[in-house]
C-alpha cells in the first residue's frame, strides 16, 4: 500500500481541514487495517464535556475510507468511492484519547475484484470501533461504501 499516515494527514490538512483541526490523525495503515486517533479537547467538545459525535464519525470514517482509497490505488483501475449509508452506537462518554480501528481490508479486495469483473457497482460494509485509553469501547461505527468502475 502506497498510503502512509503522513500522506493522509497532509491530505486532511489541505482537503479536509475540519478533520485535521479537530485533531483526527492517522497513526498506522497497512493492507488490512487502519488506526486513527483523536484526543478530546476544546475544539471537538460537545456541551456534555465529551467529544462531539461527528468528530468521532470523522475518525471512524477515515479508518474505513483510507483503506478503500489505498485498495483502489493498488488496483490500478479508475474506481469511484462514496459512502452510501452509515450507522453508529455510543456506549460511553468519549474523553481523553480515542483510537479507532478498522481491520477489514480483506472485504474491500473482494468488492473491487467483483466491480472490475462485473463492471457493476458494488457495496461493502466496514466497521470501526472507538476505544479509550483504558481499552473500553466508547463507540461503534459502520459505513457502507459503494465502489464503481469509471468508464
Amino acid at each position: 500500500m502506497m498510503l502512509t499516515p503522513f500522506k493522509i494527514n497532509l491530505f486532511n490538512l489541505l482537503k479536509l481541514p475540519a478533520a485535521y483541526f479537530t485533531g483526527v490523525r492517522v497513526k498506522a495503515i497497512n493492507d488490512t487495517s487502519c488506526t486513527v486517533a483523536v484526543t478530546y479537547k476544546w475544539i471537538n467538545q460537545n456541551p456534555f464535556k465529551s467529544m462531539f459525535w461527528a468528530v468521532q464519525g470523522m475518525a471512524a470514517e477515515l479508518t474505513t475510507g483510507a483503506l478503500v482509497l489505498g485498495k483502489i490505488k493498488d488496483s490500478g483501475h479508475n474506481i469511484s468511492m462514496l459512502v452510501a449509508n452509515n450507522n453508529a452506537s455510543f456506549s460511553k462518554k468519549a474523553v481523553g484519547q480515542i483510537t479507532f480501528n478498522c481491520n477489514e481490508g480483506h472485504k474491500i479486495d473482494q468488492a473491487i475484484d467483483d466491480a472490475i469483473r462485473t463492471k457493476e457497482g458494488q457495496t461493502v460494509w466496514l466497521n470501526s470501533k472507538g476505544v479509550n485509553t483504558q481499552g473500553i469501547q466508547v463507540s461503534d461505527f459502520n459505513f457502507q461504501w459503494t465502489i464503481k468502475l469509471k468508464s
